[in-house]
């Protein structure tokens, strides 16, 4: 082999190689980014949820406020004043007449709106939540499948999918909250000892 075909058979290696490991970096930043989209779709899942709540119960005190404040008004109307002739006395020397006095109605007592306590909507944990508190528990290492059939069980009422679970999981990783470790072609994951301090994508803001 010349020296010519060996500078290039080295540069293809090379080349390759780079091209490998970009690759890999390419794929590793897609499945961090995907986590991050699952969880904070998880979080606006459960915002929409705590607001279609209280929607509702404001719109059920505002009828219940407006129906009270109605028939308030109708009890605080007084009656109309008995108009009373005047009375004249014939017989008396002065002439004087006396004026019959009416007795003045009292006002109905206006009716104070009893306001129903609005209960503060029930907050959902997210996906992240509950693979974090998962692990935390976890005594050995789990696989994403293990991880998704275990979260299905435990909230049938979730839509929990496999898929979802593996992407929210690495990007937990890419974040330092979750270790992973390969045995042979499987890969399990547990809860890391020391979480990253940075936990704004984990944590739902408070709902109004």
């Amino acid at each position: 082999m010349s020296e010519v075909e060996s500078a290039t058979t080295e540069l293809k290696t090379q080349y390759a190689a780079q091209v490998a490991a970009d690759l890999e970096r390419n794929t590793k930043e897609q499945e961090r980014i995907g986590g991050e989209v699952a969880a904070l779709q998880e979080q606006l899942s459960a915002l929409q949820h705590d607001q279609s709540l209280l929607v509702n119960l404001q719109r059920t005190l505002g009828a219940e406020s407006l129906e009270e404040a109605g028939s308030s008004k109708e009890e605080s109307v007084p009656a109309a004043k008995p108009s009373l002739p005047r009375q004249a006395s014939a017989e008396t020397k002065s002439g004087r007449r006396k004026k019959a006095t009416a007795s003045k109605p009292k006002k109905a007592a206006a009716k104070i709106p009893e306001t129903k306590a609005s209960s503060p909507a029930a907050k959902l944990p997210t996906l992240v939540e509950l693979i974090h508190n998962h692990l935390g528990r976890q005594s050995e290492p789990r696989s994403s499948a293990e991880i998704s059939t275990a979260l299905a069980q435990a909230h049938p009422d979730r839509d929990i999918k496999p898929k979802v679970v593996r992407t929210t999981v690495e990007g937990l990783v890419a974040k330092g909250h979750v270790q992973r470790t390969k045995q042979g072609s499987s890969v399990f994951y547990t809860a890391a000892e020391t979480p990253a301090a940075d936990n704004s994508t984990e944590q739902e803001p408070a709902t109004a």
